[in-house]
Parts: C-alpha cells; sequence; structure tokens
C-alpha cells in the first residue's frame, strides 16, 4: 500500500483530500485526520459529519448542497469548524459520477473552494477510489493538501509473497503478530481485497486480544470459508498429511457444490506434482527444506536454468516459487516412491471419474486415503466416503 502526501506549495491549509484505490487506507488515514485537525476546545460543535450513501443522483446532489451549506455556516460559538465530506462514492466512473447533475453540483463546490474557505472552516472530504481523469479530481488535487492511499499492485504481476507480506506489516502496525501459516490461509480465505483484509483482520485482532500472535486456528474459525480458500485448505491438508483435516475439508466442497473432476484438478493435482518436482530437486539437489516457503526461491535461483525449466509457471512466465517452496517445506513427511504412486492414483482417478466407473465421493476418498494415509492399503478399508448436501 502507497500512502503520499503532494507537495503543500500552493495548497489551501484548510481543505484536505484523502483519496486513492484502497479504501481501508482511505478511511483509516481520514479517521486520523479528523482527530488531528477536529477544534478541542469546540466539543460536539467543532465537527460537522456530512455522510449519506449516495447511491441515486438525487442523494449524491444532496450530499454536494449539505457540504455547501456547512461550509459557508460559521461555527455556533466562534472559534473553528471542522467539515469532513465523508466515503465520497460519487467521484468514481459510475452513473452517480458521470451524471451532469452531479457534476453542475461539484462545480459549485468546486467554485467556493477556490475563492476560499471562510475563517476558521477545515474542509476534509475522502473518496475511495476515484476516477482519476475526471476534472473536479484534478483541480481538488491542486487545491487540497492531498494524501493518496493505494493499493500494493496485486495484479498481474503480484505474488503471494506480496500480499502475505502486506498482511504482517498490517498486523504491526495495529501491535499484533501473526504465525507465517495464519498469514497465509487469511490471504488465501480473503484474496487481494485490502478493504475485506484489513476487516477481518480487526476482528482476528478484536478476538486474540492485543499484543498477542493470532494462530492459524483463530483465522480458519474466524474467517469465512470460501471456494478458493476451500482448495487452498485441501492442498494445505495434503501437503502436512493431515488426512482428518484432507476429509473435513473435502466434505466442505462437496457441500458447497465443487465439482469433483475440479477439487482434483484444482487442488489435489497439482500439490502431489509439487511435492514430487520439490522431493526430486532436494533428493538431487542435495537442498534443505526451507522454514517458509519464499525462502526457497533462493536456492531455485541458484540452480542453472535447465535444472528448474520443468517447473511450473505463473501467468508472468516466472516459475511458481511459492507453490514449489510450500512442498519443499513438506517434502519429509513423503519418500519419492510413495509420490510418485500418488501422482500415478491421480491419473487413474481422473480417468475412472471421466468414464463414470465409480462414485465420485468414493473415489476422491480413496485417492486422499491414498496419498496422505501413513498406512493407506489398511486405512482405505471401511473408510466412508464423503456425501454431497
Amino acid at each position: 500500500m502507497a500512502t503520499r502526501k503532494t507537495p503543500a506549495s500552493a495548497k489551501n491549509p484548510n481543505l484536505h483530500f484523502v483519496t486513492g484505490s484502497d479504501e481501508a487506507e482511505v478511511r483509516i488515514k481520514a479517521k486520523g485526520l479528523v482527530a488531528e485537525l477536529a477544534p478541542t476546545d469546540a466539543g460536539e460543535f467543532g465537527l460537522e459529519i456530512i455522510e449519506a450513501p449516495a447511491d441515486t443522483v438525487d442523494c449524491s446532489v444532496d450530499m454536494v448542497e449539505s457540504t455547501l451549506q456547512a461550509v459557508l455556516t460559521l461555527p455556533f460559538f466562534g472559534g473553528g469548524k471542522l467539515v469532513w465530506m465523508k466515503g465520497v462514492t460519487f467521484l468514481k466512473d459510475s452513473v452517480q459520477g458521470r451524471s451532469e447533475a452531479v457534476q453542475e453540483s461539484l462545480e459549485k463546490l468546486l467554485k467556493v473552494l477556490e475563492e476560499g474557505l471562510p475563517q476558521g472552516i477545515t474542509l476534509l472530504i475522502s473518496a475511495p477510489e476515484p476516477d482519476k481523469r475526471k476534472s473536479f479530481y484534478k483541480s481538488l488535487c491542486s487545491l487540497a493538501t492531498t494524501t493518496l492511499c493505494d493499493k500494493p499492485d496485486f495484479g498481474f504481476n503480484g505474488t503471494e509473497e506480496d500480499l502475505i507480506d502486506w498482511v504482517v506489516r498490517r498486523c504491526r502496525e495495529r501491535g499484533v503478530k501473526i504465525e507465517p501459516q495464519a498469514a497465509v490461509v487469511l490471504t488465501t480465505r480473503v484474496g487481494a481485497n485490502t478493504g475485506q483484509l484489513d476487516a477481518e483482520l480487526a476482528k482476528l485482532v478484536t478476538s486474540a486480544g492485543a499484543s498477542t500472535t493470532i494462530p492459524e486456528s483463530l483465522v480458519r474459525d474466524l474467517v469465512p470459508f470460501t471456494r478458493a480458500g476451500g482448495i487452498f485448505d485441501l492442498s494445505d491438508a495434503i501437503n502436512k498429511r493431515n488426512l482428518p483435516l484432507c476429509l473435513d475439508t473435502l466434505a466442505q466442497l462437496r457441500r458447497q457444490g465443487e465439482n469433483t473432476i475440479g477439487i482434483l484438478l484444482a487442488a489435489i493435482v497439482p500439490t502431489v506434482r509439487n511435492l514430487l518436482l520439490a522431493k526430486d530437486l532436494m533428493e538431487r539437489h542435495r537442498l534443505k527444506p526451507p522454514s517458509q516457503a519464499n525462502y526457497f526461491t533462493s536456492e531455485l535461483n541458484r540452480l542453472r536454468p535447465e535444472e528448474i525449466a520443468h517447473l511450473p509457471r505463473k501467468k508472468d512466465g516466472g516459475i511458481n516459487s511459492y507453490s514449489i517452496g510450500l512442498a519443499a517445506m513438506n517434502s519429509g513427511l513423503f519418500d519419492r516412491d510413495h509420490l510418485v504412486s500418488a501422482f500415478l492414483a491421480c491419473r487413474d482417478a481422473n480417468q475412472k471419474l471421466l468414464s463414470g466407473q465409480a462414485s465420485d465421493e468414493t473415489l476422491l476418498t480413496q485417492l486422499l486415503v491414498r496419498i496422505v494415509a501413513k498406512n493407506p492399503s489398511n486405512s482405505i478399508v471401511g473408510q466412508k466416503s464423503i456425501p454431497a448436501r
């Protein structure tokens, strides 16, 4: 997350604009400015908040008009007053933002701002995810002390490590720590939505308590189970050779209506493949298991290009070193021959699913037992399938 302020030269010192693509950070920075700018001697009369859903053109116009009235109304008991135009949504590229009525109202507000605010009046405008092409946005940035809060780049070139590092930093800012695996589970379940991540972190911090460490178990209990999170949880359970967690996660995915072939190809096959690839590399090159997945990147970089040419790739063409690192962390739980057998079992299971030779639930259950159980030949006996509910 990038937070920066524009130069203060030629700016109205009583006009502040907090904006950017990171909605959570915009909200946090705006609240901090309110605490800093609101007159301490005016009590509740020193702060006037203009807030509206602004989900229609009329609501958006009313919000601008209310802000104008508040700015032009002097404090009742003298002194100063802070007007906070909170959470403006019609600066986005939306129906409300493109409305001529809204544009006319914004032009009226801009004219007042260009002429200068009345003495003792301070205006704070917070607006997440603005359309930076709009003339009002550009004019406001030139007039106000502007704080930009943009999301980190989790797009095409973003990596899992970037998102996990962001979560660890936010926990540090809140005065707590988070277990490495807890950060992985959290980012996998929520994704790159920093606003949702911040909301989940607030919930976790409240539950864990201040000046403590957020454990993985708490994240699994409190953060909602999603499709992407379920795929990761199943992969993680296979990596850790945790059969009960494998079967529980499979049951959850089936209850959510996930396709059996999809579970096999999205979670089971890639995990077994990565375990086999990591095991092979570590045995041939005598590599040690990393303490964290991202540490394995440096080990891979030391190898010749032809030694790692077969490894799975990300969308940008780079090696998916994080997933290989996760497998390398747990490679000691499996021997190479077992992983070869498990990979061939995945192939056979895929063929049986496509030909309809057996029940989907039974096939996946038996496959997971064969991959994860320490004594699969005995464990399969009497093993019940996971029904879809």
